[in-house]
């Protein structure tokens, strides 16, 4: 069974900077994209960031030149690098896979969450 296992959050100073992990158990997995959600009280679940296989990033409009996301091919692990943090950004992070598989005439694909990790920015 696959699973995501997070850490890296906790309670930030505004404009300090967290690191967030996600780590595959299972490394025979063929990944296609790694994603960070996010969801705040009393708001909806939120696309932070996305990378590709082939090394493609996206970013939500209100993390650009803020947060970067990156994939470690060996560790088998995915992180989400969070500067200049601030009080909105207070929220359970989540990580998100897609994988996939080839079979005859295509490719059949399978998602999974994590746990979620907790990043609170306050005074």
């Amino acid at each position: 069974q696959v699973q995501l296992v997070e850490s890296g959050g906790g309670l930030v100073q505004p404009g300090g900077s967290l690191r967030l992990s996600c780590t595959v158990s299972k490394s025979s997995v063929n990944i296609y994209e790694m994603a960070w959600y996010r969801r705040a009280p009393g708001r909806q679940r939120e696309l932070v960031a996305s990378i590709t296989n082939p090394n493609r990033s996206t970013y939500a409009d209100f993390v650009k030149g803020r947060f970067t996301i990156s994939r470690d091919n060996i560790e088998n692990t995915a992180y989400l690098q969070m500067n200049s943090l601030e009080p909105d950004d207070t929220a359970v992070y989540y990580c998100h896979m897609k994988s996939f598989k080839v079979v005859a005439g295509g490719t059949t694909s399978n998602m999974y969450w994590g746990q979620g990790t907790q990043v609170t920015v306050s005074s």
